[in-house]
């Protein structure tokens, strides 16, 4: 592992210790603390891909079966929970937060039928995956987007099967963050396995 991700991990070690007794820090918080100082930041809700749907062009035959509203669509698009950038490189990396419940000890079955999981699968379709390449300045054998899954979800035998089963040869894009008072797995998926694609 290089000097820069143990120097980010020795910086992490420390703050958590001095701040052990305070809130919980959120996925955003954890981030903007690891990287102050870095060449790295983190934005909340990038609004780069809020239009990408409005100028889609459809066929004349298309446009004749559906609805035209008078007003003009100005915004319709799709909005990441968060984005890390590289400053240096230029390259960003996509995040979405997936919190769900799911089927674990004293639960029924049912409690694992959320979709938010599912609703993610929309980053693998082929229009998505170009326009957010584009935008991330990655490689094509790169995924532009990381998901962190929390909650009951990461425990539910059938939707851990899933994600896993979804993301195969791709372990470096999605985290099953269990223990969310421990940030210390998360940011060390994030030096292992995210931070090398960004540069």
């Amino acid at each position: 592992m290089g000097s820069d991700a143990n120097r980010l991990r020795r910086k992490w070690q420390n703050y958590s210790g001095e701040n052990a007794s305070s809130a919980e820090l959120d996925f955003f918080n954890t981030f903007e603390v690891l990287f102050e100082g870095t060449e790295f930041k983190i934005r909340s809700k990038p609004k780069e891909f809020s239009k990408i749907y409005v100028d889609v062009e459809l066929t004349k035959s298309e446009i004749l079966q559906i609805y035209n509203p008078k007003e003009p669509i100005t915004k319709h698009g799709v909005f990441p929970d968060f984005a890390i950038d590289n400053t240096e490189t230029g390259k960003t990396i996509y995040v979405e937060v997936k919190r769900q419940d799911g089927w674990v000890e004293g639960k029924n079955r049912s409690a694992g039928r959320g979709n938010a999981h599912e609703r993610l699968c929309k980053y693998f379709t082929p229009g998505l995956q170009k326009i957010l390449r584009e935008k991330s300045g990655l490689s094509d054998d790169v995924q532009p987007f990381w998901v962190v899954f929390q909650g009951d979800i990461t425990r539910d035998p059938c939707r851990v099967r899933e994600i896993t089963c979804w993301f195969s040869g791709l372990t470096a894009h999605y985290f099953f963050w269990r223990n969310t008072e421990n940030k210390l797995p998360l940011i060390n998926h994030f030096l292992e396995k995210i931070k090398p694609l960004l540069h």
